[in-house]
């Protein structure tokens, strides 16, 4: 049988199930849970369960259940309690076997690095960042590092400390030598740090590995003659040799070609636990490469081939038999101050047919915030469906819409998770990830992505009509995701590149208007910033989750049960606004638009989709 999680968000007791064959104690974990198996399932007090489903919004029902093999997970001394009448937290439920690949082996990616070591993790903040944003470290901090990584490599650190990961190296190494050799005199070394490298110099020959002392001084030309050893390096394998002869040009402020990075991520992922006996590549290399690729500042022919290095790793994408498919690109490192609508906004538009794909993972460095997987855990979705599972929910006319996490999705790019905590800032995958193609349509298709940084707008609508959409919307929404805000700007606001609500796009040609494009579509630019005061919002500021999943869940599902106030109005506009900036049959007024949201709230048809999806994914995983 699949494997599914179904988050219980209601308090009851284990003895409110009733019809169950008591197979007894599966098994005790270390933390004192207690399985029990069970032959079927069925709600004794359904007017409780449904009470208490109607007030969180989670599920309508519980037949979906009857007759699925169950294990119950709550505290050992929980289900003591039970046993004498005192009601138990049942904290979720387990149905059937672990999810398995088709080759009968479990999908999961192991762990492959410790925690980092915060004193190299702090450092990292502020070197590996581009030519204008780097904060060179002072003498400090600087001496501080170095010794750092030589007591780590000694094996001298003091035990409450972490290691310094061969990443943490890695990226460090390889951004100061990017530094020293390509930004502007403002970024590159401070007086602090080159004094620190040059005392310790002489000791971190002796003591680094012969990779890290190639990220150091690859060409001999920083530190001079001390060492031949890192000029000398040309990789321990054929993975490693191209990459080595990679970072030489990237290391020198150049750039590569389309299918040389394409090969050399093809190479180097999915990432393997490093082995100098094995067919791996150096985890300092990796990390190198990926910062560094990012600090330089990517071309166009790079990004592509980020972006698409790993788009048939499961083979062709599937096919959704649906008029119209708008894929949500989210940054996968979620929020982590503001609520983040696009889950509820995706229930909106796809009951009233524009069918809907969102997809990322349940977190990501560095934000780590909150994410659409994390909600739809905490609702008691399924998260861990294949492409052509989503593909039948997309095309579920009760439905409409789909998630789809990276770690089913793209197996190779979910084994960096580790490996980006190790390395602090964002690497280039952070962008390309949000311009994925996973199901295809035989109607119309859209694509959205989110955007902060200065300068990643139109790369990223380069990459979105790479993709052969036939409409595209990037915005710069609160915490550089797709939420436009209500909230009004006030006139002594700072703005910082695109002010929020910013968004810039384009669509399908109406009328006489034609501009053909590189790939033969038609296709109308736009530019625009959103107010949402002349649509008829008040202004309002926008609910703060602070990290909160539950939060994030509450304020949401609140809104589609018809509450109205902030969280509703972001919900509608942004369900208005994409239908009527992406160009979509019935939203070419864009108040006509905003009618159509609420109504499909109102009338309790966005939460029904929502409802469905819990009930169906869990069928499907």
């Amino acid at each position: 049988m699949a494997s599914t999680r179904f988050g219980l968000e209601a308090c009851f007791s284990p003895l409110s199930l009733s019809g169950r064959k008591r197979i007894g104690v599966d098994r005790v974990d270390c933390q004192g849970k207690v399985a029990i198996k069970c032959s079927s399932f069925r709600i004794a007090k359904r007017n409780s369960w449904n009470l208490e489903a109607s007030k969180l919004g989670s599920v309508h029902s519980a037949n979906w259940l009857a007759g699925k093999k169950v294990s119950l997970w709550s505290r050992k001394d929980d289900w003591s309690r039970a046993a004498g009448g005192a009601s138990s937290q049942v904290t979720s439920v387990e149905l059937g076997e672990s999810r398995r690949s088709s080759s009968g082996v479990k999908k999961i990616i192991p762990k492959i690095l410790p925690e980092p070591n915060k004193v190299v993790l702090e450092a990292l903040g502020r070197v590996c960042t581009g030519p204008l944003q780097t904060r060179p470290l002072e003498e400090d901090q600087a001496f501080l590092t170095l010794h750092t990584i030589l007591q780590s490599v000694k094996g001298e650190l003091p035990e409450e400390e972490r290691p310094v990961s061969a990443a943490q190296m890695g990226a460090f190494f390889g951004a100061m030598t990017l530094r020293a050799n390509s930004f502007p005199a403002p970024t590159q070394w401070s007086e602090g740090e080159r004094k620190a490298l040059n005392e310790l110099w002489p000791s971190l020959v002796q003591h680094l590995p012969e990779d890290v002392l190639f990220l150091a001084d690859p060409e001999g030309t920083i530190f001079g003659e001390v060492s031949s050893k890192g000029p000398r390096f040309q990789g321990r394998g054929p993975a490693e040799t191209r990459l080595v002869g990679a970072l030489r040009e990237v290391l020198m402020g150049g750039h590569l070609g389309f299918e040389e990075v394409l090969g050399l991520l093809r190479d180097i992922l999915p990432l393997k636990r490093y082995d100098a006996g094995a067919d791996g590549v150096s985890h300092a290399l990796v990390g190198a490469f990926l910062i560094v690729q990012r600090m330089n500042k990517e071309t166009d022919r790079e990004l592509k081939a980020y972006c698409m290095a790993f788009d048939e790793e499961l083979g062709p994408a599937p096919v959704a038999n649906v008029k119209s498919l708008t894929h949500y690109g989210e940054p996968y490192d979620g929020n982590t101050r503001f609520f983040r609508s696009t889950l509820f906004v995706a229930a909106v538009r796809a009951s009233y047919g524009e069918s809907c794909l969102l997809h990322g993972i349940d977190y990501m460095p560095p934000k780590g915030g909150v994410t659409e997987e994390q909600m739809l855990k905490h609702l008691g979705g399924a998260t861990n469906l294949m492409p052509k599972q989503a593909a039948k929910l997309i095309e579920d006319q009760k439905v409409g819409f789909a998630y789809l996490s990276q770690r089913e999705a793209q197996p190779s790019l979910y084994s960096l998770i580790d490996l980006r905590k190790h390395i602090k800032k964002r690497p280039t995958f952070a962008t390309t990830e949000k311009v994925q193609h996973y199901i295809r349509a035989t109607g119309r298709e859209a694509m959205m992505a989110g955007f902060y940084h200065e300068g990643y707008e139109d790369p990223l609508l380069m990459l979105i009509r790479r993709r052969k959409v036939d409409a595209g919307l990037v915005i710069k929404g609160e915490e550089g995701a797709l939420s436009l805000t209500t909230k009004t700007r006030s006139p002594d606001a700072s703005i910082k590149g695109r002010p929020v609500n910013y968004c810039t796009g384009f669509r399908p040609v109406k009328g006489s208007l034609i501009a053909e494009n590189d790939d033969g579509l038609s296709r109308e630019p736009f530019s625009t910033e959103i107010q949402a005061i002349d649509y008829g919002f008040e202004p309002t500021l926008t609910p703060r989750t602070d990290r909160s999943v539950e939060k994030n869940v509450e304020l949401g599902m609140a809104a589609l049960r018809g509450e109205t106030g902030p969280a509703y109005d972001r919900i509608v506009l942004n369900a208005a606004m994409a239908d009527h900036l992406l160009g979509c049959e019935g939203a070419s007024d864009p108040l006509v638009a905003i009618e159509r949201a609420k109504e499909a709230i109102d009338s309790g048809a966005a939460l029904n989709h929502l409802l469905y999806y819990i009930e169906r994914s869990n069928r499907l995983s």
